[in-house]
């Protein structure tokens, strides 16, 4: 970690109690840890956005899907299997009579594994997935522009 710096932000007061209010809810100590993890989220976003080809993203695709839909489950997997250098584990979940959720967890380069999410999400019975991507922390702070 490096050195510390203050500095100040100005905001409007209902701002500040709105985020007050949030950081709260979500058991943050203080206002300077939420804002620091603001910053990084910030900065892997970008750096996820200016960078998909070369960027080595890390993820998780969860998605819930209908396992009476045909052939669904194999095309999944067959998929999955096409793709398997980006993957490196799947958990599968009975949550119901009908429905199974998938887990899978992701590396490579952004751009591709964004590809294979929205490929995934797109089956017809798949009924709701959502794709998290974030980058090795080193990499956060290693940026400079």
């Amino acid at each position: 970690m490096g050195e510390l710096i203050r500095f100040s932000v100005s905001v409007e007061d209902e701002l500040l109690k709105s985020f007050d209010h949030l950081i709260k809810r979500q058991g943050y100590v203080n206002r300077s840890e939420a804002l620091r993890d603001l910053m990084r989220d910030a900065l892997v976003r970008a750096h996820l956005d200016e960078e998909p080809k070369a960027t080595d993203a890390l993820g998780t695709l969860t998605f819930v899907y209908d396992h009476h839909v045909t052939d669904l489950a194999d095309r999944l997997t067959d998929l999955q299997h096409k793709h398997y250098q980006l993957i490196i584990s799947v958990l599968h979940v009975h949550v119901s009579h009908d429905d199974c959720m998938e887990v899978i967890v992701l590396r490579g380069p952004a751009e591709k594994v964004r590809a294979l999410a929205d490929a995934l999400l797109s089956f017809k019975g798949v009924k709701h997935g959502r794709l998290f991507l974030t980058i090795p922390a080193k990499r956060i702070t290693d940026r400079r522009r």
